[in-house]
């Protein structure tokens, strides 16, 4: 193997170049931040239906649970806004 920061050689398995010192390990992955319930949010969806919505599309491929819930808010208001003008 190469190493990557100065060319020298070295062995298949090193993390670390012996004449340069560099690593040779790809920290490529970044950190995950935890992600909470999303009640907040769910909240948030059911006052104001349309921000849930906007939410659900922004953010269901990063933060899967928070738009859920936001998705969840929004729908459940709308269920029992129309629900309660089929009453009147």
């Amino acid at each position: 193997m190469i190493c990557k920061n100065c060319g020298e050689v070295i062995d298949n398995n090193a993390t670390v170049c012996p004449k340069c010192g560099a690593s040779q390990v790809d920290n490529a992955i970044p950190p995950v931040a935890p992600e909470g319930s999303g009640f907040g949010w769910g909240v948030l969806g059911f006052l104001i239906p349309l921000v849930g919505i906007i939410l659900f599309f922004v953010w269901k491929d990063t933060k899967p649970n928070s738009a859920r819930a936001s998705l969840i808010g929004a729908v459940i208001s709308i269920v029992i806004g129309v629900l309660l003008r089929l009453m009147m």
